[in-house]
């Protein structure tokens, strides 16, 4: 996998540095989350462009429980750090919901901090005159496990086409480290981890995906379809620059 995942850095370089050349970006903003997916796009920033020139923000929800991850990521590839906790501006959108005698519905309660994370990422980047990073990765993004207008944002993408086993690879050839790398995905916003969650696993979604159906049980084929077909509309939604891999198979492409 070394040989594929140095194709894959390279081909991210080389379409990263003309995005970032045409647009005269020099400056790179990346939320944190200390998942493998975050660390992969900050580490390949680190690498392309110097660490000098990446600024990480760490957005927790009131805590985070695994902050001690967001200090490993920051501490292994010594980027400048921004702390902004969301948990007072949530709770002002859920009051003020509530002095409408509107009760916050579970849906809105996962995806409005995700957007409140965008919002900040934004407001950082625009203040300093930084590009935010996408970090979501084809994996996700099959089947609907990002948020539209949250984690879904960005300017530029340079994992949007890898799975998330690729990227756990690509992530490993940087230099991270087997701890966050590894790290069972989870989105911080709540308690079950995304493939709990999801009630599926990203090693199925991604044979899917590289054309690897016969690896799938049928049922689980089945419910990663429907999940697609049921979240199309957010794939149409999204048009982020980010690389293209024409060496990779990808079951779903041309959306």
């Amino acid at each position: 996998m070394d040989n594929l995942a140095q194709k894959i850095y390279q081909t991210i370089e080389a379409e990263w540095i003309l995005w970032a050349i045409n647009l005269n970006a020099k400056k790179f903003v990346i939320g944190i989350s200390g998942g493998v997916d975050s660390t992969a796009c900050a580490a390949l920033a680190c690498k392309m462009f110097g660490k000098e020139n990446v600024i990480g923000v760490s957005l927790p929800n009131d805590g985070q429980d695994d902050i001690a991850d967001v200090n490993l990521v920051f501490e292994t590839l010594g980027i400048k750090r921004v702390d902004i906790d969301i948990g007072e501006m949530f709770y002002e959108i859920k009051c003020k919901l509530e002095n409408n005698c509107i009760e916050m519905s579970e849906q809105a309660r996962i995806n409005a901090p995700a957007r409140l994370r965008m919002t900040m990422l934004y407001a950082v980047s625009q203040s300093i005159g930084a590009y935010v990073i996408n970090t979501c990765n084809r994996s996700e993004t099959v089947v609907g496990n990002d948020t539209r207008w949250g984690d879904q944002c960005g300017d530029f993408a340079p994992i949007k086409n890898l799975t998330k086993g690729e990227v756990v690879e690509l992530a490993k050839w940087l230099g991270v480290s087997d701890k966050l790398a590894e790290k069972t995905p989870i989105d911080g916003l709540q308690p079950l981890s995304d493939e709990d969650r999801l009630g599926m696993k990203y090693s199925d979604i991604d044979n899917i995906i590289r054309g690897n159906d016969d690896k799938v049980p049928e049922n689980i084929r089945q419910k990663i379809r429907y999940a697609y077909e049921r979240n199309k509309f957010k794939i149409y939604g999204a048009n982020i620059a980010g690389p293209e891999f024409p060496y990779l198979p990808d079951a779903f492409d041309g959306l």
